[in-house]
């Protein structure tokens, strides 16, 4: 028997096909050619990465330390953060100063530049490359708040971005202005909440929320001329009846910020101060207490807000912040 050929014959739908596959793989040849032309060119992340532009960049300040002589910088608000880019440089909080930290060089003369980055309370971020001076040009230096060299008109495009954890999902920066903007217009919104014994009036003016936080605006006024030293502020909701031999039950709330807290208040004079608080509810059979307490002292007054009055807190319109 003869042995049969198979033959294959190609019709014009098989010749486009092939010449399909063809192609496919001639660009798949050229992308890993092109791959790896970009991997042996020396660029960071293999060539993948895009340059960051001078408009993303914070500009560092320059700062001359030395071994000899301590440089002092003071900030806007408290500091929660110090990253040192060299040992040749120690830092620290400045005794009994929260916003002031202090700067030396650990070794004399030591040679090129160095870094060091700092963030406050209110999610500033200061950045400072910093090199060795024999003799510093300057030793206390003052940074200016954030507020008083950016237009905040817009919160998307300001460089205040640092969120923590405390304030959820809230910028520093707009609850700093929202605290300030209560500071500023003093409107008594409300007029049934406060308390008055041995000569000290104290008083909430208004009760405000934005997004979740809640705002306390409060007077203390000291008639007498004994000054008023403020051990501390408390914030806490409590049952509105205890029955007898029952145990007080009470959820104590931290004021995530203030602004203008004054420790002593003189004889004779006021102060008035913005407290935010964190997202909170109150069932009905329970109240919001609100404890101004005298250090070493007894002149302790004590203010009973009710659910109504959380509830009918006032809506901040962020537009009209200044």
């Amino acid at each position: 028997m003869k042995e049969e050929r198979k033959s294959t014959i190609y019709s014009p739908i098989n010749q486009e096909t092939h010449m399909k596959k063809i192609l496919m793989m001639l660009a798949l040849i050229a992308g890993t050619v092109a791959a790896y032309a970009q991997q042996s060119s020396g660029d960071y992340y293999e060539g993948l990465s895009r340059k960051i532009g001078f408009s993303r960049m914070i500009p560092p300040h320059g700062l001359e330390i030395t071994y000899d002589k301590t440089v002092h910088i003071i900030f806007p608000s408290p500091v929660r953060y110090v990253d040192l880019g060299s040992p040749n440089l120690i830092a620290g909080k400045a005794d009994g100063a929260e916003n002031v930290i202090r700067v030396k060089a650990t070794t004399e003369g030591f040679p090129g530049e160095t870094n060091f980055s700092v963030i406050c309370e209110d999610g500033s971020f200061f950045s400072f490359n910093a090199k060795y001076a024999r003799e510093p040009e300057m030793l206390n230096i003052e940074m200016k708040d954030f507020l008083e060299n950016e237009d905040t008109s817009d919160f998307s495009h300001t460089r205040m971005n640092i969120y923590f954890r405390e304030l959820g999902n809230e910028s520093p920066l707009l609850v700093k202005l929202i605290m300030q903007s209560i500071y500023k217009n003093n409107d008594r919104k409300v007029r049934h909440l406060g308390s008055k014994r041995f000569g000290i009036q104290f008083l909430i003016k208004g009760i405000y929320t934005y997004n979740g936080m809640l705002y306390v605006h409060t007077q203390t006024k000291n008639s007498s001329n004994v000054p008023f030293d403020t051990d501390f502020i408390k914030f806490k909701i409590t049952d509105k009846k205890v029955p007898k031999r029952t145990a007080i039950q009470e959820t104590v709330l931290d004021a995530v910020r203030s602004y203008n807290e004054v420790i002593e208040i003189a004889g004779k004079s006021t102060v008035r101060t913005v407290y935010a608080l964190p997202k909170f509810t109150i069932p009905d059979d329970k109240l919001l207490v609100v404890e101004l307490y005298e250090k070493n002292g007894g002149r302790h007054q004590t203010i009973r807000v009710e659910n109504a009055d959380i509830v009918n807190a006032e809506v901040i319109d962020e537009l009209k912040i200044k």
